[in-house]
């Protein structure tokens, strides 16, 4: 219900969302869109984590040797500009990028034949792949932000996710942390049941300690399609451990950078795909332009059948209306806690208070919202807000769409209200 009146209210329109099968190979245009990032996804694990939503398959070597090849052609495929174009990241998430590490250096190259790559690239890893090799040969090819999927240091916590936990985590992070690398993310999951005050406070303690430079905490979600063991805890709950991650992060000198993450104060700050406008490339990666967002097929051997043939392997494309467009901007930069006016005339050619002027003026009323010299900022009850409606869209329109995506690597349809 709150998702619906918010739809309505804000698009001004009873009209749902629709995702509708991309039967035609559209251009990718984006030679003109500013704050560019690329996304890859790998969808390989050795081991599937009951409690995560992405899209992943066990890994097989055959077949991570055909993606690659794929991944690569549909690196060509969409590349369309005929000068380099300037991105702001890149970042590989996953699954677990680190079982490719033998191509990661030549799929970085062919990027760089496309693009001029002038900030960070990123991976995500999980513990148990991390050793001294890997972490010297990301750091050679390229690689300056690293995220670990730790989730908890504490074993009884992993274990009621259904976490097969191999690894010393302690050792895994400070093994990242004496490399140097610009930015080191480490993932914590609230919500848990079973999980104190006390176990989230000590989680982000050690963290901290243990060499992280920006902590990532993300609520606990049952996602329909999901095999988890345990149930997340409620609401109210969950409110006690935020407030706990909130004041535990200010104790230990991090600053609140979005609704769920927090980062050393004066380090760089990390993320995958809360991007103005982005490239994905992958099995369900998604690619968000001026005009339209996109989706990957979900499934790895339609992918490689797809770019084997040439065609670029869009599985859905949602079109925007330009209201619906301009939405989507404010919704990611209220996650941001950052809601730029500049940035918005950059990209949509208009002014940001004439175009929010109903959305301004309720935010202000309910002291959600603050003035600042760009703009405006959630403050932290415009945050608490924002948490719960971002959980209500993971609910409502991620695990509808994900779910349905998983069931039929090309839907014909997706209506979301």
């Amino acid at each position: 219900m709150l998702i619906n009146l918010l739809r309505v209210m804000i698009t001004r329109s009873f009209k749902p969302f629709i995702f509708e099968k991309s039967c035609l190979q559209r251009p990718v245009e984006y030679s003109d869109l500013p704050n560019l990032g690329l996304y890859v996804h790998v969808p390989f694990c050795r081991e599937i984590c009951p409690f995560c939503p992405y899209y992943k398959v066990k890994y097989d070597a055959f077949l991570a040797s055909q993606y690659i090849d794929a991944l690569i052609r549909e690196i060509q495929l969409k590349s369309t500009n005929s000068t380099k174009k300037k991105i702001t990241s890149l970042y590989f998430g996953g699954g677990s990028p680190a079982l490719i590490i033998d191509y990661l250096g030549e799929i970085l190259e062919t990027f760089r034949k496309y693009f001029i790559i002038e900030n960070s690239i990123g991976i995500e890893l999980h513990p148990d792949n991390v050793n001294p090799n890997l972490i010297s040969t990301l750091k050679d090819i390229g690689f300056d932000i690293i995220s670990l999927g730790v989730q908890s240091f504490n074993g009884d916590i992993l274990q009621i996710l259904g976490r097969k936990e191999k690894s010393d985590n302690r050792k895994k992070l400070e093994m990242i942390a004496g490399e140097g690398f610009k930015a080191i993310d480490v993932d914590i999951i609230f919500g848990i049941p079973g999980q104190t005050p006390k176990a989230v406070e000590e989680d982000l303690r050690k963290a901290a300690e243990y060499g992280a430079t920006q902590i990532s905490t993300y609520p606990f979600i049952d996602f329909s399609y999901t095999n988890n063991l345990q149930k997340p805890l409620n609401k109210k709950e969950k409110k006690v451990l935020l407030d706990t991650i909130i004041k535990t992060t200010e104790k230990i000198g991090f600053n609140r950078t979005s609704v769920w993450t927090f980062a050393r104060k004066n380090s760089p700050r990390y993320s995958s795909v809360t991007r103005e406008n982005y490239l994905g490339f992958g099995p369900s990666a998604t690619t968000l332009l001026r005009k339209d967002f996109r989706i990957n097929t979900f499934s790895v051997t339609e992918y490689i059948n797809m770019l084997k043939n040439n065609n670029i392997p869009t599985a859905l494309v949602l079109d925007f209306s330009y209201r619906a467009r301009e939405l989507f901007w404010l919704f990611w930069s209220c996650y941001n806690l950052y809601i730029d006016k500049n940035n918005f005339f950059k990209l949509f050619n208009k002014d940001l208070d004439s175009e929010f002027w109903l959305e301004k003026k309720v935010g202000k009323l309910l002291g959600i919202i603050e003035n600042n010299e760009n703009g405006y900022t959630l403050n932290n009850k415009g945050a608490y807000l924002f948490h719960l409606v971002e959980q209500k869209y993971a609910d409502q329109y991620i695990d509808k769409t994900w779910r349905i995506a998983r069931e039929n690597p090309w839907p014909e349809k997706i209506v979301l209200y």
